[in-house]
């Protein structure tokens, strides 16, 4: 995978993001800012596979011949984005430990929303820019 310009970006928006929650949230905890920057990092790498994941899954729905298919392969993605809330959860807590909390569930699930909104309202307003720059 090659760092691209834009993925810089997003995990400066995540670290604003992760700022944001570490503020409002009690149970969102980042000791330093090195942890959460880092923290954003993973959260980048994380998301950006589970995006991959669910892409794949969304095609097989679309692919599948069969209405059991499609229930199957739709139960899957249910599977795999209620999953990656745990797979985050799961890694913070082995790379970081106690350092960096992310609450539990619910409030993963809150911050994983934000930063995925976050993220698109960067790349459409970085867009808007191209085309203002371009027009």
């Amino acid at each position: 995978m090659r760092l691209r310009p834009i993925d810089l970006v997003d995990v400066f928006v995540y670290l604003v993001v992760l700022g944001v929650f570490s503020e409002l949230f009690p149970r969102v905890i980042s000791e330093t800012f090195l942890l959460a920057l880092l923290t954003a990092v993973l959260l980048k790498v994380v998301l950006e596979l589970v995006l991959v994941v669910k892409k794949r899954v969304v095609a097989r729905i679309r692919a599948a011949p069969t209405p059991v298919g499609r229930v199957v392969n739709a139960l899957s993605l249910v599977l795999v984005m209620a999953g990656s809330k745990f797979l985050v959860l799961e890694l913070t807590a082995l790379a970081f430990g106690d350092f960096v909390q992310l609450g539990g569930f619910f409030s993963v699930t809150a911050l994983i929303l934000t930063l995925m909104l976050a993220r698109a309202g960067m790349r459409y307003l970085l867009a808007r820019t191209d085309q203002e720059v371009a027009g």
